[in-house]
Protein backbone atom coordinates (compact mmCIF):
# COMPACT_ATOMS: atom_id res chain seq x y z
CA UNK A 1 0.00 0.00 0.00
CA UNK A 2 1.48 3.13 -1.12
CA UNK A 3 1.12 6.04 1.67
CA UNK A 4 -1.24 8.88 1.10
CA UNK A 5 1.81 11.67 1.09
CA UNK A 6 4.30 9.63 -1.26
CA UNK A 7 1.80 9.86 -4.67
CA UNK A 8 0.77 13.52 -3.16
CA UNK A 9 4.57 14.44 -3.87
CA UNK A 10 4.42 12.68 -6.90
CA UNK A 11 1.16 14.29 -8.53
CA UNK A 12 0.93 17.27 -7.04
CA UNK A 13 4.40 18.92 -5.29
CA UNK A 14 7.28 17.76 -7.84
CA UNK A 15 5.38 19.54 -10.73
CA UNK A 16 4.79 22.53 -8.32
CA UNK A 17 8.80 22.40 -7.33
CA UNK A 18 9.80 21.75 -10.78
CA UNK A 19 8.15 24.74 -12.01
CA UNK A 20 8.46 27.37 -9.43
CA UNK A 21 12.45 26.35 -9.57
CA UNK A 22 13.04 26.02 -13.20
CA UNK A 23 14.28 22.67 -12.81
CA UNK A 24 16.05 21.10 -16.15
CA UNK A 25 15.43 17.45 -14.68
CA UNK A 26 12.84 15.81 -12.89
CA UNK A 27 15.61 14.35 -10.65
CA UNK A 28 16.68 17.98 -9.70
CA UNK A 29 13.57 18.14 -8.11
CA UNK A 30 14.22 17.70 -3.97
CA UNK A 31 12.54 15.12 -1.90
CA UNK A 32 12.66 13.50 1.69
CA UNK A 33 15.42 10.62 2.00
CA UNK A 34 14.80 9.49 5.32
CA UNK A 35 14.04 10.97 8.83
CA UNK A 36 15.82 10.29 12.11
CA UNK A 37 14.21 10.03 15.70
CA UNK A 38 16.68 10.21 17.91
CA UNK A 39 16.60 10.26 22.11
CA UNK A 40 19.21 10.92 24.89
CA UNK A 41 18.44 9.00 27.82
CA UNK A 42 21.17 10.81 30.11
CA UNK A 43 19.85 8.85 33.03
CA UNK A 44 20.43 5.36 31.48
CA UNK A 45 23.87 5.08 33.02
CA UNK A 46 22.41 4.49 36.54
CA UNK A 47 19.26 3.20 35.33
CA UNK A 48 19.05 0.43 32.25
CA UNK A 49 15.43 0.16 32.59
CA UNK A 50 15.05 3.78 31.08
CA UNK A 51 16.48 2.50 27.94
CA UNK A 52 14.15 -0.47 27.15
CA UNK A 53 11.03 1.74 27.88
CA UNK A 54 12.53 4.30 25.67
CA UNK A 55 13.20 1.71 23.03
CA UNK A 56 9.43 0.61 23.25
CA UNK A 57 7.86 3.96 22.96
CA UNK A 58 10.10 5.32 19.71
CA UNK A 59 8.91 1.73 18.12
CA UNK A 60 5.34 2.45 18.93
CA UNK A 61 5.86 5.69 17.61
CA UNK A 62 7.47 5.18 14.35
CA UNK A 63 6.29 1.73 13.40
CA UNK A 64 9.78 0.15 13.34
CA UNK A 65 12.58 -0.91 15.71
CA UNK A 66 15.21 1.37 17.32
CA UNK A 67 18.50 1.06 17.73
CA UNK A 68 20.46 1.75 21.27
CA UNK A 69 23.32 4.63 20.91
CA UNK A 70 26.85 3.87 22.74
CA UNK A 71 28.76 6.57 24.19
CA UNK A 72 32.11 7.13 22.14
CA UNK A 73 34.60 7.94 25.03
CA UNK A 74 34.10 7.96 28.73
CA UNK A 75 33.35 12.11 30.30
CA UNK A 76 34.03 11.26 34.43
CA UNK A 77 32.04 14.34 35.05
CA UNK A 78 28.44 12.91 33.36
CA UNK A 79 29.50 9.60 35.01
CA UNK A 80 29.91 8.28 31.06
CA UNK A 81 32.15 5.24 30.41
CA UNK A 82 32.95 4.16 26.77
CA UNK A 83 30.29 2.54 25.33
CA UNK A 84 27.36 2.91 27.69
CA UNK A 85 24.31 3.59 26.53
CA UNK A 86 23.30 7.21 26.41
CA UNK A 87 20.00 7.14 23.53
CA UNK A 88 18.04 5.23 20.85
CA UNK A 89 17.61 6.24 17.40
CA UNK A 90 15.38 5.05 14.40
CA UNK A 91 15.75 5.88 10.93
CA UNK A 92 13.04 5.74 8.61
CA UNK A 93 12.39 5.45 4.46
CA UNK A 94 10.03 4.77 2.17
CA UNK A 95 6.36 3.93 2.76
CA UNK A 96 7.28 3.98 6.90
CA UNK A 97 9.07 7.49 6.75
CA UNK A 98 5.67 8.84 4.72
CA UNK A 99 3.43 7.33 7.07
CA UNK A 100 4.95 8.83 10.21
CA UNK A 101 5.74 12.43 8.53
CA UNK A 102 1.82 12.10 7.65
CA UNK A 103 0.93 11.56 11.61
CA UNK A 104 3.47 14.48 12.65
CA UNK A 105 1.63 16.62 10.33
CA UNK A 106 -1.88 15.80 10.34
CA UNK A 107 -1.97 14.35 14.22
CA UNK A 108 0.88 14.89 16.43
CA UNK A 109 1.46 18.59 16.14
CA UNK A 110 -1.82 19.70 16.35
CA UNK A 111 -2.58 18.40 19.78
CA UNK A 112 0.55 20.28 20.95
CA UNK A 113 -1.00 22.76 23.99
CA UNK A 114 -1.01 26.08 22.96
CA UNK A 115 0.62 25.23 19.25
CA UNK A 116 1.59 28.49 17.14
CA UNK A 117 3.87 26.64 14.07
CA UNK A 118 6.89 25.05 13.94
CA UNK A 119 10.14 27.65 13.59
CA UNK A 120 10.83 27.70 9.85
CA UNK A 121 14.81 28.99 11.05
CA UNK A 122 15.45 25.21 11.82
CA UNK A 123 16.91 24.42 8.46
CA UNK A 124 20.29 23.69 7.95
CA UNK A 125 22.83 25.08 4.76
CA UNK A 126 21.62 22.01 3.10
CA UNK A 127 17.98 22.05 3.51
CA UNK A 128 17.46 19.79 6.09
CA UNK A 129 15.15 20.71 9.00
CA UNK A 130 15.17 19.38 12.71
CA UNK A 131 12.71 19.78 15.30
CA UNK A 132 12.80 19.41 19.06
CA UNK A 133 9.74 17.86 20.25
CA UNK A 134 9.11 18.27 24.31
CA UNK A 135 6.91 15.19 25.02
CA UNK A 136 6.40 12.18 23.75
CA UNK A 137 1.96 12.36 24.20
CA UNK A 138 1.28 14.54 21.53
CA UNK A 139 1.51 11.14 19.45
CA UNK A 140 -2.42 9.41 19.87
CA UNK A 141 -0.12 5.51 20.17
CA UNK A 142 1.17 6.47 23.11
CA UNK A 143 -1.27 5.83 26.58
CA UNK A 144 -0.34 8.37 29.45
CA UNK A 145 -1.00 5.78 32.32
CA UNK A 146 1.77 3.53 30.00
CA UNK A 147 5.30 6.20 30.75
CA UNK A 148 6.54 6.27 33.55
CA UNK A 149 8.61 9.76 32.18
CA UNK A 150 7.96 12.64 29.97
CA UNK A 151 10.77 12.91 27.88
CA UNK A 152 11.43 14.80 24.41
CA UNK A 153 12.73 13.78 21.28
CA UNK A 154 14.51 15.21 18.05
CA UNK A 155 13.35 14.56 14.57
CA UNK A 156 15.52 15.44 11.73
CA UNK A 157 14.12 15.51 8.62
CA UNK A 158 16.84 14.62 5.77
CA UNK A 159 15.90 15.99 2.06
CA UNK A 160 17.72 16.09 -0.56
CA UNK A 161 17.59 20.01 -1.34
CA UNK A 162 20.58 22.17 -1.94
CA UNK A 163 19.74 25.43 -0.04
CA UNK A 164 17.19 26.66 2.89
CA UNK A 165 15.06 27.85 0.59
CA UNK A 166 14.25 24.76 -1.23
CA UNK A 167 14.19 22.38 1.37
CA UNK A 168 11.50 25.00 3.23
CA UNK A 169 9.63 25.28 -0.08
CA UNK A 170 9.36 21.65 -0.38
CA UNK A 171 8.39 21.00 3.46
CA UNK A 172 5.62 24.22 3.60
CA UNK A 173 4.43 21.79 0.34
CA UNK A 174 4.03 18.68 2.25
CA UNK A 175 2.21 20.85 4.85
CA UNK A 176 4.53 21.52 7.74
CA UNK A 177 2.93 24.22 9.84
CA UNK A 178 5.34 26.48 9.83
CA UNK A 179 4.88 30.07 11.62
CA UNK A 180 4.24 32.62 9.37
Amino acid sequence: MTQRLKTYYVQKIMPKLFEQFKYNNKHEVPKIEKIVINRGVGDASQNSKLIDASLKEIAVIAGQKGIITRSKKSIAGFKIREQMPVGVSVTLRGDKMYGFLDRLIHLALPRVRDFQGINPKSFDKNGNYSIGLEEQLMFPEIEYDKIDQIRGMDISIVTTAQNQEEGLALLKEFGLPFKS
